[in-house]
């Protein structure tokens, strides 16, 4: 459930009723927003009544909460959370756009397409230093060397750095260079590794799973939020079908109906959610149009030749001319880029 204090409640009035509740051994989430205080409660809630906490001054009314997201719900938290990446608001009227390539492969290669990125617009740099693949024989990622070479593009650019982690033993060291942990979609219900990054204060990305629900990526994120890290941004990177021609289907829907669900950003994967890089343009203003947050884009200087991905790159002018057919998309919806 939810407490709603009175828009003229003080602070001692809100921890008054969070020292009530947490007494009788559940926890609070207090969410402050413009105009009032939520007080998020979770737990046993038999072993309080709503009668008690109605009579404690400062509280105009609760309300339950039915969804089994409770951290994740606008129910709890009202406003649109914004994650603050190194000086990049996520989250905001301004689109974000995460992009490079799929996998770290050598300094040059990663160099080139970060400072092309960054001139076309970009406001992080992805890349895979630890890359989850289908065939245990191909491309694995450069692991740490590949995470100092993002570091390297990350101090000629500025551009704050997104790479994946993909197990709780790799999270010490991921955690010394990037900026943004992302959650791969074959990850997203590994438990273990969503209470690891739980505990992080770094900013996390978590991609829906290949064929899993809304709500089970609300559900993924909970787990994250509910261990004290409140830095999480969902992406929809398409899933599972019986459709064959595209590597995957972008689920348009889940862009605004994560937006009524949830108070967290949304993000767009286009490259994943196609497969092509023909396509990408078409779904990235389609995620654009349907109301998301940002995207995140793959780019390679030489994508016939890349070792991960490279059907589903853009090459950097491609990616330059996105740039500036997104910033007409932008506008139209009520954004800037």
């Amino acid at each position: 459930m939810i407490v709603i204090m009175k828009m003229n409640a003080g602070d001692e009035q809100v921890a008054a009723v969070q020292s009530y509740i947490e007494n009788h051994g559940l926890q609070t989430h207090l969410s402050t927003g413009a105009e009032r205080t939520i007080i998020g409660v979770i737990g046993d809630k038999t072993a309080i009544t709503d009668g008690n906490i109605l009579r404690l001054p400062g509280v105009e009314r609760i309300m339950p909460v039915s969804r089994p997201f409770k951290l994740a719900s606008r129910d709890f938290h009202p406003e649109d959370t914004i994650v603050n990446i190194n000086g990049v608001q996520v989250g905001t009227e301004q689109l974000t756009v995460i992009a490079g390539p799929c996998s770290v492969e050598n300094r040059d290669q990663l160099l080139t397409v970060a400072k092309a990125v960054k001139e076309a617009g970009a406001h992080m740099l992805r890349g895979g230093a630890f890359k989850p693949r289908t065939s245990p024989y191909s491309f694995q990622g450069l692991g740490e060397e590949g995470l100092k070479i993002l570091a390297e593009a990350r101090e000629e650019t500025g551009l704050p750095i997104v790479t994946e982690v993909m197990s709780p033993e790799d999270l010490p060291v991921v955690e010394k260079y990037a900026d943004v942990l992302q959650i791969g979609a074959r990850n997203m219900q590994n438990y273990a590794l969503l209470k690891a990054v739980g505990r992080s204060p770094k900013a996390v990305l978590l991609k829906r799973g290949l064929m899993s629900t809304i709500e089970e990526l609300l559900m993924s994120a909970e787990y994250i939020l509910a261990n004290g890290n409140d830095r999480v941004m969902l992406c929809e990177r398409g899933i599972r079908t019986f459709e064959t021609y595209t590597r995957n289907t972008l689920d348009i829907n889940a862009v605004p109906v994560l937006q009524e669900l949830t108070h967290l950003p949304v993000l767009v994967d286009p490259s994943h959610a196609t497969g092509k890089w023909s396509l990408v343009q078409a779904a990235s203003m389609a995620g654009v149009a349907a109301g998301a947050d940002g995207l995140i884009i793959e780019v390679h200087n030489q994508p016939e030749i890349a070792m991960s991905d490279g059907a589903q790159s853009l090459k950097p002018r491609r990616f330059d001319e996105l740039m500036h057919q997104l910033a007409r998309i932008a506008t139209a919806v009520d954004r800037t880029l």
